[in-house]
């Protein structure tokens, strides 16, 4: 090992049934760095983690962790925490119910008495050290996501880690949380704690790191300092073109302003369950626009509300002209509305069903359950929508949980797409994935409008709204406070609107 390496992984191969995840692949995490582990997804990050943590088993090659005398053997995650190895996943795997300071100890008391006085103290001491202001007593569900994950880092580090694995820790945070994050870590790197930070926001890279290292199709490409490694060279490596596919998408930005057009869709005064306040919305034939804010603002809510996924509580609606009712979800596909939930794990993926029937399940629901496709039409539906969407999957059979995330949230597109809908509503459909699939979808969305259908689009990445929408509606506190189009559409104009701006 060199001299100031905490981990170092050399040669590492991982196949699975049809599929070579890692082939040849090396990676070093030095003492004190936060290193990210870039990639599409399909690459092989969340395998090489995976092999990391023990959760899979490598093929071949070595493992070396520092203290250790040559090569260490890694079966399972609790061997790898024994190797000062600790991962904080996109989906905080904590027990709500509890405490932060009993998330913090949980598992590690060797006596049935829990001394609650001692704990709440050393919790107390270990989230003060590491700058985490909540209460150890506080039920963890009543905290903020980005508090949960802290919480999740402070577990970890009490646990002795000398490596730290962050997978997706910022999807779901705003932007002051995702600085508190920061904070956090460039604490941990202080302390020598080696940091492998999983993420697809290249800001967020080039903000906190020192080293990046990155895969594609299961290889190394290469390990770069990050003062070496200018953005556009950085995509270009990951997707293996020589070209900036953003500046593409760019050039293709649709000029939407036939106002002839019939409206698909038109609401006054919906309201909801959730909160938001009454509001007016509408979309024409092959328009794309996007509801925009900071996160908490409404604007799942909004579109939620459109499709009847919440309790519409007020409002009319009309869909090409005629008053409709839409209290439920089958309403709404009933009157040609889709929907991509933005969270694709609880109410999208069906997690144990093939691609090919997570492909046909919206349409299933739409024709009824007590006429079920033939499985033939059911292979034709799914090998249509694969090849559409460059799904990359092994066959119509495989379980769509072992597909990465991009390819999923494809799984689910194609899904909505096969109900041939006249609206559909994609709620962050970008989300936690690579920057080649991201350039994927946000080309189909506009070749979708360009064919005639009318398109929402929500993204938290404000640069990726003002290349697919062509109106934007701010929102503020669950309240519409501003519609912009044209010369509007700016990153400056949309921050002044969430800031101060009101339609009144």
């Amino acid at each position: 090992m060199q001299e100031k390496s905490l981990l170092e992984m050399r040669g590492i191969y991982k196949s699975f049934p049809g599929v070579k995840a890692l082939r040849n692949v090396d990676f070093t995490l030095r003492e004190g760095e936060i290193h990210a582990l870039m990639g599409e997804n399909g690459a092989g990050k969340s395998t090489l983690i995976k092999v990391l943590t023990g959760v899979h088993i490598k093929d071949s090659g070595d493992i070396f962790i520092k203290g250790h005398d040559g090569p260490v053997q890694i079966h399972s995650p609790q061997e790898a925490q024994n190797l000062g190895i600790s991962t904080v996943y996109q989906e905080i795997s904590l027990c709500p119910n509890l405490s932060v300071a009993e998330n913090i100890f949980l598992g590690r008391g060797k006596n049935r008495l829990v001394n609650w006085k001692s704990m709440n103290s050393q919790a107390g001491k270990l989230l003060d050290s590491l700058g985490i202001a909540v209460k150890p007593n506080q039920q963890l569900a009543s905290c903020s996501i980005a508090v949960q994950q802290m919480v999740a880092i402070a577990r970890a580090v009490d646990m002795e880690c000398s490596v730290l694995i962050l997978d997706e820790p910022t999807s779901s945070l705003d932007e002051s949380e995702v600085e508190k994050l920061f904070k956090l870590m460039r604490q941990l790197k202080e302390r020598g704690v080696g940091i492998i930070f999983v993420t697809h926001f290249l800001d967020q890279v080039y903000e906190v790191c020192d080293r990046i290292t990155v895969l594609r199709d299961g290889q190394l490409v290469g390990e770069y300092e990050i003062e070496n490694l200018p953005r556009v060279q950085l995509v270009s490596k990951m997707l293996g073109k020589e070209l900036d596919d953003m500046a593409d998408i760019k050039n293709d930005m649709p000029a939407f302003s036939d106002k002839s057009k019939e409206y698909v869709y038109e609401a006054e005064g919906l309201c909801s369950s959730e909160g938001i306040k009454p509001f007016n919305f509408n979309i024409r034939k092959g328009e794309v626009n996007g509801f925009t804010g900071l996160l908490g603002s409404g604007r799942s809510e909004c579109v939620r509300a459109i499709f009847g996924a919440d309790k519409v509580t007020g409002g009319k609606v009309k869909v090409k002209g005629r008053e409709v009712k839409i209290n439920k979800p089958i309403d709404a596909m009933k009157n040609g509305i889709a929907y991509l939930s933005e969270d694709r794990k609880s109410d999208g993926i069906v997690g144990d069903l093939s691609v090919r029937d997570n492909i046909i399940l919206a349409l299933q629901v739409k024709k009824g359950f007590f006429k079920p496709f033939s499985k033939a039409e059911a292979v034709k539906f799914a090998e249509e929508y694969i090849k559409l969407l460059d799904i990359k999957t092994a066959s119509v059979n495989t379980p769509v949980k072992s597909l990465s995330g991009g390819n999923q949230q494809k799984v689910i597109l194609g899904r909505w797409l096969l109900t041939k809908p006249e609206y559909l509503i994609l709620d962050e459909p970008t989300r936690g994935i690579d920057v080649g699939t991201k350039v994927d979808i946000q080309k189909l969305v506009l070749k979708l409008a360009s064919e005639g259908m009318s398109i929402t689009f929500i993204s938290s990445e404000t640069d990726e709204m003002l290349r697919t929408c062509s109106r934007l509606l701010v929102m503020r506190d669950r309240k519409l406070v501003g519609e912009l189009t044209g010369d509007q559409l700016t990153q400056n104009t949309i921050m002044n609107t969430i800031a101060g701006g009101d339609r009144e």
